[in-house]
């Protein structure tokens, strides 16, 4: 017997419920919540995450374990930056302090989106160096479990 329900297709709109983990727990969990809502193809999820949707059909759960660096990719050492504290008094509150393990998001160069960076470390005012962020997604380099629950495909 054929299955009449949609599956997922590469630029399938998707109603899902999901959960992100590495070794060190959740990154993120809509099961406990309300459900995601988006489209595949539009960075929303990593291509390799998406990889794992594709022909799956509506009402289905699955859980995924993607072997370290495979979803997210490898750490890379250029992605921690030193970020001026001139350029972050500019772009938020020029009051802000910022504490090691603090996640800031910064606007996309054409002001459309944002990305996120984690402090590493905080400079002194008085060096100059401002505050030492890491731009890697926090699962980069890392296993990571992918469990989905498909809503709704369109």
């Amino acid at each position: 017997m054929t299955s009449t329900l949609p599956c997922v297709e590469p630029a399938s709109f998707l109603t899902l419920h999901y959960r992100l983990a590495g070794p060190h727990g959740d990154i993120i969990n809509t099961f406990g919540g309300k459900p995601a809502t988006l489209s595949l193809g539009t960075g929303a999820l990593s291509p390799a995450v998406e990889q794992c949707l594709i022909g799956l059909e509506e009402g289905s759960r699955a859980t995924f374990e993607l072997p370290a660096g495979v979803a997210f990719g490898e750490r890379q050492g250029e992605m921690q930056q030193w970020v001026a504290r001139s350029l972050l008094h500019q772009l938020g509150d020029p009051a802000e302090s910022y504490q090691v393990g603090d996640v800031v998001q910064f606007p996309t160069p054409d002001g459309q989106g944002s990305y996120a960076g984690a402090v590493l470390q905080v400079g002194d005012e008085a060096d100059g160096r401002g505050v030492l962020f890491d731009f890697n997604h926090p699962l980069a380099g890392q296993p990571v479990v992918f469990e989905v629950h498909v809503i709704g495909v369109l």
